[in-house]
């Protein structure tokens, strides 16, 4: 089934590719984002203290989870596991 990723999803993807350090091309791509949205969430990531922008070189830059971004990220992926959970999805058929 094809359906839309909620900003959440898109918030968690963003997260799990930056857990070890991503550039933006890395991220916009592994987290299958277009330009837009990759300017959208990075902005809100990193006004919000769940990323860093890191220096790497010169023009590189590098952007890496803090540990608020990766309480979220917990958080988020306990959230979608119970969800899924009670709306039937646990491995079983029920």
């Amino acid at each position: 089934m094809n359906r839309r990723r909620s900003n959440i999803e898109i918030i968690a993807d963003m997260l799990r590719v930056g857990e070890n350090g991503a550039g933006k091309t890395e991220i916009m791509y592994s987290a299958n984002m277009s330009y837009a949205q990759i300017q959208k969430y990075l902005g809100f990531l990193l006004s919000h203290g769940f990323i860093n922008k890191v220096k790497v070189g010169n023009p590189a830059v590098t952007y890496q989870v803090t540990d608020k971004g990766g309480e979220l990220l917990k958080n988020i992926n306990y959230i979608v596991e119970v969800l899924e959970f009670r709306n039937g999805h646990n491995g079983n058929g029920a």
